[in-house]
């Protein structure tokens, strides 16, 4: 379920002020089919911009996360790993053998979950699923 947030926009409807480094980081964040980490971030946005360093990409991201533009995720690796805030919810499987990240939504499990907190006496306001596993087959090298 590939999504293509617009991180650029998202700084300018929160006021951020965005400065030639950070709009690199923004479009690397927006391109990215995937979680990166700080240290992949880092390495797309020096590609395009060789001065940007480390540590600036560090302060945006915390800077983006706070103004919640970028939402941090802990998938088990020790990294903690990076998407756009989403405007739709959906979940996450890894694949704890390659750290694949795949996104899905499923109504029938948004239901039950539904289902689950009302029958616990409570109306469900969000959530959040991850779901860890090992693909059942692989492709032969």
């Amino acid at each position: 379920m590939p999504r293509k947030i617009d991180v650029e926009a998202l700084c300018a409807e929160k006021g951020l002020r965005i400065t030639e480094q950070r709009r690199v980081i923004a479009r690397v964040l927006s391109g990215a089919e995937d979680h990166p980490d700080v240290e992949a971030l880092h390495a797309r946005a020096a590609a395009i911009d060789p001065g940007i360093s480390i540590a600036t990409v560090y302060r945006t991201v915390r800077l983006f996360e706070e103004a919640g533009i970028l939402e941090r995720h802990d998938f088990g690796d020790g990294r903690a790993r990076y998407e756009a805030a989403a405007d739709s919810h959906h979940d996450h499987l890894i694949d704890v053998e390659t750290g694949r990240v795949i996104e899905f939504v499923d109504p029938e499990l948004e239901e039950l979950q539904r289902r689950i907190a009302a029958r616990l006496g409570f109306r469900l306001v969000d959530h959040r699923m991850e779901l860890y596993g090992v693909a059942l087959s692989r492709p032969q090298e």
